[in-house]
């Protein structure tokens, strides 16, 4: 019996399980529903997403992973086995082999949390692999030329970058500020303008429906309900895509100057190489509206979007435990 290779993109706000031979096969939020008094778990992934923000008392939705790295590490070791487990299906004769990718940041501590939460939800082997090196793979670049690629990864709560030769990073950086700080910035703006109060999932509808980080064609606007501050009571307001250009100046600024920050440390005849190949940005925070033009024109760098840049990270984890299959059959 062939072991299975999996290929799993641990992230912030969602977590991809790729199977070799059959591509993602789940998809799901990385929250779980906790029942204080029961102690014990309610629900993973999906339906406990439903339920942020509409909970009673005793049931905590609780994201285990935050800015990329675990912050409960019983929550995600219980939460990767379930995943497994659905991505598997009744395939368990044998214990599969796992490729996990995590932020290029991370110190050793949080490398070993993930690897023995891995090991953990029933791996028989654990590969660990930096995300902007998976991101790279999965967007079909050949990372293994002598040739600098520019990636771009914007997560849910980390953005790394990474200039990729050879196989490896000659030179990257990981910041704490991505989607799920283009998220808080919303709710922070329009608490502060409109005095209504949004939820974490209200001011996601926002960025995904009306956001931008460049100035639009044309304006679009938005009915957005929540509580006055003022009165306490529901109240609906109309927001627009250049209010929220505004409200994500801060958070992508930062992106933007980390992105300065790895071209500045970049060896002469790499930074060549980018000018002409341009930037390749990846993850679902790339996705926000005039990003890359943003980019662009800041950098003077051509910048360019992956297809499917939400997976491309979990296609490239796979890819990886793939060719690691291939350099040493004799495991099987």
């Amino acid at each position: 019996m062939l072991s299975m290779d999996i290929g799993i993109d641990l992230g912030t706000s969602s977590v991809l399980v790729y199977i070799k031979g059959k591509g993602i096969v789940l998809k799901e939020p990385s929250v779980v529903a906790f029942d204080r008094d029961l102690n014990e778990i309610r629900e993973i992934g999906d339906e406990a997403r439903k339920m942020i923000g509409r909970t009673p008392g005793n049931i905590v939705a609780i994201r285990p992973l935050k800015q990329g790295v675990i912050s409960d590490y019983d929550m995600t070791e219980k939460m990767l086995k379930y995943f497994i487990k659905k991505a598997m299906g009744k395939r368990t004769l044998r214990k599969p082999r796992i490729a996990v990718c995590i932020p290029s940041g991370a110190t050793e501590v949080e490398k070993k949390a993930v690897e023995d939460a891995t090991y953990q939800a029933g791996a028989r082997e654990v590969s660990i692999i930096e995300e902007p090196v998976a991101a790279a793979i999965g967007a079909g670049i050949d990372i293994t030329k002598p040739y600098g690629n520019m990636i771009v990864d914007i997560g849910g709560g980390t953005t790394d970058i990474a200039i990729i030769s050879l196989g490896g990073a000659v030179v990257s950086s990981s910041v704490k500020c991505a989607g799920d700080d283009f998220d808080d910035a919303i709710v922070r703006y329009i608490r502060k303008k409109h005095s209504l109060l949004i939820g974490e999932r209200t001011a996601e509808e926002i960025k995904i429906s009306i956001g931008c980080a460049y100035p639009r064609p044309e304006i679009l606007t938005m009915d957005v309900r929540g509580r006055n501050l003022v009165t306490g009571l529901p109240k609906t307001v109309t927001v627009t895509s250049d209010e929220m250009m505004e409200a994500l100046a801060e958070p992508l600024g930062k992106i933007v100057e980390a992105v300065h920050n790895v071209l500045e440390r970049t060896p002469p005849e790499l930074a060549a190489d980018i000018y002409e190949r341009g930037i390749v940005m990846t993850g679902g925070g790339s996705l926000l509206a005039g990003l890359d033009e943003l980019l662009e024109e800041k950098t003077g760098i051509n910048t360019i979007v992956a297809e499917d840049a939400t997976t491309v990270v979990a296609i490239g984890t796979g890819k990886f435990i793939e060719m690691l299959g291939a350099r040493g059959r004799e495991d099987y």
